[in-house]
């Protein structure tokens, strides 16, 4: 089959369970062939190899079976950066970028910055806050071994591990108290446990369940990190987070309560509120 056949028949059969079948289809493509996407553009009419076809045809097969696409092909653009993903790690969102831009805006005219990242997945916000931030050390902490074997990765191909230092621990377990951190940022697991089946196939099937469910009304882990943070912030010290889409509220006032001070929120691209920030005193 050429390319163009093999883009026509293809984004028809992943209309259902996708909303992007043809770039799914040529990101498939781009990893078989190991070409850009302009070359699949500019070669339409190239016709795929035995070996190639083969190779194909059993990326699709997963993607019909609703594997999610950055699985397949082995890694996920975030804030501009190349990150390997595997089972076992969140894929990153474009949401998230949103808390990161923020932080790099928090951050970047301070001389040094001391950052802790709580909850590494693939390294994406902890890599993300490095690279763009020259003045930042990064710690950043999970419970998964294969969350900080896949962290190190990216952070050693994206030319950041010397300032990024991983922890397995739960939370604040392992953490040493003399040390204080500047900015405390977390993306935790905020789905409510009963809605984790109604989640899409892509999500509830094969991303991590332990970085999804945050208990019976989401909130475990803002709970646990905005009463212990303070404990590991320096004084006027930031705690930033993302939230689910209807949980801003809910996590302002659990900051609030713990005595966290001029409390704010961002909107992410769909304008809902995605990211919210507080100072310890």
């Amino acid at each position: 089959m050429t390319i163009k056949d093999i883009i026509i028949k293809y984004s028809k059969e992943l209309e259902e369970i996708s909303p992007t079948p043809r770039l799914d289809v040529e990101t498939l493509l781009q990893k078989v062939l190991g070409v850009d996407r302009l070359y699949i553009l500019l070669n339409l009419e190239k016709t795929l190899s035995e070996d190639e076809e083969e190779l194909f045809n059993k990326f699709i097969n997963e993607r019909l079976n609703n594997r999610p696409i950055a699985y397949i092909v082995g890694n996920r653009e975030f804030m501009g950066l190349n990150f390997f993903v595997e089972e076992g790690v969140l894929i990153p969102r474009p949401d998230t970028e949103v808390l990161v831009e923020e932080v790099i805006e928090l951050a970047k005219d301070k001389k040094t910055v001391n950052i802790l990242d709580i909850g590494t997945g693939s390294g994406a916000i902890t890599v993300s806050l490095a690279k763009y931030l020259e003045n930042a050390k990064v710690t950043s902490v999970d419970i998964s071994d294969i969350a900080l074997k896949i962290g190190e990765k990216n952070a050693i191909s994206n030319e950041v591990a010397n300032r990024v230092t991983f922890i397995k621990s739960d939370l604040f377990t392992n953490l040493d108290k003399d040390v204080k951190f500047d900015i405390i940022v977390s993306n935790p697991p905020y789905i409510k446990k009963e809605v984790i089946e109604t989640l899409d196939k892509q999500v509830k099937d094969y991303e991590p369940y332990n970085a999804l469910e945050g208990g019976i009304d989401g909130l475990d882990f803002y709970r646990a990190i905005t009463k212990q943070a303070k404990d590991y912030l320096k004084e006027g010290g930031i705690l930033a987070y993302e939230v689910g889409h209807d949980q801003s509220e809910d996590v302002s006032k659990l900051m609030e309560i713990n005595g966290y001070t001029n409390i704010y929120t961002r909107k992410d691209l769909q304008q809902i509120d995605r990211v919210v920030i507080g100072n310890v005193l």
